[in-house]
């Protein structure tokens, strides 16, 4: 992970909180929100400097990274990456490898990027948002 970092971050520890979540978010391209809703789920716990100040470690952004492949690129629920996260863990395999092994679990599938894109697609009409538009239909 070293060599991925921006200049001037090679000598942070990774572990250390430091991170804002407006600056995760924008890290990331993803609004405040979500982040919280990660730590909802408890799927990316950021460290509290006070009681509500979230703060995030470069090894909390790479695991955002992961979160963020695996919803946008692949289409997986919420459930279906902790699942993931649980397993990666199962197997000793750092966040930042996460993503090269779904990778190759995808090509071994021979699931294509466009089966991806399809089934991100069927599955985006579900959420909260699908279901208030029907509700508002009926």
């Amino acid at each position: 992970m070293d060599n991925l970092l921006p200049l001037g971050l090679e000598n942070i520890d990774p572990d250390k909180p430091i991170f804002s979540i407006t600056i995760v978010s924008e890290a990331l391209n993803i609004h405040p929100r979500t982040l919280r809703i990660y730590d909802e789920e408890n799927l990316l716990v950021p460290e509290r400097a006070t009681r509500s100040k979230r703060l995030y470690s470069l090894n909390d952004i790479e695991k955002g990274k992961l979160i963020q492949y695996l919803s946008r690129n692949i289409g997986i629920n919420l459930p279906g990456i902790k699942l993931f996260l649980c397993m990666l863990d199962d197997l000793d395999l750092p966040i930042n490898k996460g993503i090269k092994y779904i990778s190759g679990k995808l090509d071994k599938m021979q699931i294509t990027e466009e089966e991806q894109l399809e089934n991100i697609k069927k599955h985006s009409n579900k959420g909260r948002k699908a279901k208030a538009a029907k509700e508002n239909i009926q």
